[in-house]
């Protein structure tokens, strides 16, 4: 698998562990963005020659291909955007005030990414709405009977992450939105640290919105997919305008195309769709259950190893999911992957885009190592050895 990423060719000493923040790039990737660029470079849904009628056909493929690999029921709820940040900002600002009336209340976990965070936390604000920040435990995963309990009659919106991007934690999805269902509130998921790591069913899961970006799932950055229901993208307005999301325009009104592309306006992110199309491609023909299973099989042997290191606390559950976050006692998460990278070891260090669970953890900040289908037992060797190097130098042990 490794040597499908020319990353490794150019950096072979590398221990790259910071998939969760964002993966490392096939070549099937590289080849679909450059003949792009020489080949196919038209705009969409506007030109009547060839080469801008088969770039549409791509476009539009890739938006099925995303249907298909979310089990949408159709690739009319599929909205390309910026990545999971964008989406989940589109749902707040525009669907947002449809669901959450004036004194309405929303639901969130204390586990999650400021994306699925603050703009809940300001629509609270604009429709004084009640925000309630659910409990963690002190591992830092979420403490999903207090969730459950929170979501009660009057609760409009639900917002979880399906995996977290601290603790690793999956959260059940099903039986959270089942619950959120069952008292009439809609359910957002944030899929960004999912969609690499495990088969993903919409409908399955009851979301009403799943987000999720293309660079965490091997693709490029800059673009990701937004799946809504399409009973509630009926409902939900554009808060963007421009070219070819419109119906028809005239001196005082306007009206809207019919599906996702009225949430697309301007020239879009072509080259992002189609090489997000080529990075799912590629994954659904490589990554198998079984490299999946040797992620899951990585990220047990990283806690146990790190567990065992005396002064280091380990976050996350047996369950974690392709991230361990740690801490080493008296020595700050910063000094710690400086420490590391000087080994050749590349960790993210931080709050990780969680400060309300970081407050809620009482620290600062953590290491965060993270895996993708690339790494393999002598990264987790490596990673572990150059944390025990890091405390032996740190606290002064010969």
């Amino acid at each position: 698998m490794r040597e499908q990423f020319p990353f490794f060719k150019a950096h072979p000493d590398l221990v790259y562990l910071d998939t969760a923040a964002t993966s490392q790039k096939p070549q099937a990737l590289l080849d679909s963005l450059q003949n792009y660029y020489i080949n196919d470079n038209a705009n969409v849904h506007r030109g009547l020659y060839k080469l801008a009628y088969d770039t549409t056909e791509a476009y539009e493929g890739v938006r099925q291909q995303v249907a298909d690999f979310l089990h949408a029921q159709s690739a009319e709820e599929i909205i390309f955007t910026r990545g999971t940040t964008d989406s989940l900002n589109l749902v707040a600002s525009a669907f947002g005030p449809h669901a959450v009336p004036a004194g309405g209340r929303i639901v969130v976990s204390g586990a999650e990414h400021h994306s699925n965070f603050i703009p809940w936390q300001q629509l609270a604000k604009r429709q004084q709405a009640t925000f309630t920040v659910t409990p963690v435990h002190p591992d830092g995963t979420v403490d999903v009977p207090a969730l459950l309990a929170a979501i009660t009659p009057g609760t409009n919106l639900v917002a979880i992450a399906q995996v977290t991007n601290v603790a690793g934690d999956t959260l059940p999805v099903a039986e959270i939105a089942k619950k959120a269902h069952d008292v009439g509130a809609i359910v957002v998921v944030d899929g960004a640290q999912a969609v690499a790591h495990m088969a993903v069913d919409v409908q399955a899961l009851g979301a009403d919105f799943y987000a999720f970006s293309g660079h965490k799932i091997y693709g490029p950055t800059g673009i990701g997919a937004l799946y809504g229901r399409a009973d509630l993208l009926a409902k939900m307005p554009p808060i963007q305008f421009g070219g070819e999301m419109i119906s028809e325009v005239r001196d005082q009104e306007s009206t809207w195309a019919d599906g996702p592309i009225k949430y697309e306006a301007g020239t879009p992110h072509i080259a992002g769709v189609i090489g997000m199309g080529a990075a799912l491609n590629w994954f659904q023909k490589n990554v198998d259950a079984a490299a999946l299973q040797t992620e899951h099989e990585l990220t047990s042997q990283l806690r146990t190893a790190l567990t065992a290191i005396p002064d280091l606390t380990v976050y996350g559950n047996d369950d974690s999911l392709a991230t361990v976050s740690f801490n080493l006692t008296g020595i700050h998460p910063h000094d710690v992957a400086t420490f590391l990278d000087e080994q050749q070891i590349a960790v993210r260090a931080g709050h990780h885009c969680a400060q309300p669970l970081m407050a809620r953890l009482g620290v600062p900040a953590t290491v965060r190592a993270s895996f993708g289908v690339y790494n393999n037992q002598d990264d987790v060797t490596k990673l572990v050895e150059a944390v025990q190097a890091a405390r032996r130098y740190f606290h002064g042990i010969d």
